[in-house]
C-alpha cells in the first residue's frame, strides 16, 4: 500500500513528466543543473547490469530511476520499492569523487523485510530494522578500490551511515554514523 505522501510524490512527479516530456525537474542531492548524472552497476545476485544517466541539465529522467529501482530490487523476493533519490545520487557522487567510470557492484539494495529476516536467522549481522528494507542503503564495492577507501570517500559527503566491511561498504541516508 502506498503511504499518503508516496502517492502526493508520485502524483507530482506525473504531472511533471507530462510537462517536461518524462522528466522531472530535480534538486540532486549533490549535483548542480549542469551536472550528468550517471551510474554504471553490476548486481552480484542477479547477474545484470545497468549503465544508466538518469539526473541531467537539472533533471531526473523517471524512466531511468523505474531502470534503478528495477535493478536495486531484493533479488530473494524479486519485489521492487523505490530507493531513495539520496542514495542513489551519493553513490553516484562516490564513484565520481574516486574518479573512474568503473563498474559499481552492488551487492545489496532494496531488502524486501522477509530476506533481512532470512538474513537474520542465518547470523549475518543485519539490524531487524535495517534501511535496506526502507529503499534508504546500498551495500556496494569498485573493483580494484579498498573499501576502505571507499568508506573514508563515503564520510566526505557526511549524508548517513557508512559502514565498513571486508568486501564491501554499506552507505545510508540515515542519521550519520560510522561502524
Amino acid at each position: 500500500m502506498i503511504s499518503r505522501r508516496g502517492f502526493i510524490k508520485r502524483a507530482l512527479m506525473a504531472v511533471c513528466a507530462c510537462r517536461f516530456g518524462g522528466r522531472v525537474p530535480a534538486q540532486p542531492a549533490y549535483a548542480s543543473e549542469s551536472t550528468e548524472m550517471s551510474l554504471n552497476m553490476y548486481n552480484i545476485h542477479t547477474g545484470e547490469r545497468l549503465c544508466t544517466t538518469y539526473c541531467s541539465g537539472g533533471c531526473y529522467d523517471e524512466n531511468e530511476i523505474d531502470r534503478i529501482n528495477h535493478f536495486l530490487r531484493c533479488h530473494y523476493t524479486n519485489r521492487v520499492k523505490s530507493v531513495s533519490l539520496k542514495v542513489i545520487d551519493l553513490l553516484c557522487r562516490i564513484k565520481d569523487r574516486m574518479g573512474c567510470g568503473k563498474e559499481i557492484s552492488i551487492i545489496s539494495g532494496y531488502r524486501s523485510p522477509e530476506y533481512n529476516e532470512y538474513l537474520r536467522r542465518l547470523g549475518h549481522h543485519v539490524a531487524a530494522g535495517s534501511l535496506h528494507t526502507a529503499g534508504l542503503a546500498v551495500d556496494f564495492a569498485m573493483a580494484d578500490i579498498k573499501t576502505g577507501e571507499l568508506a573514508r570517500t563515503a564520510k566526505l559527503f557526511s549524508a548517513g551511515g557508512v559502514g565498513t566491511y571486508s568486501d564491501f561498504v554499506h552507505i545510508d541516508v540515515g542519521r550519520v554514523r560510522y561502524w
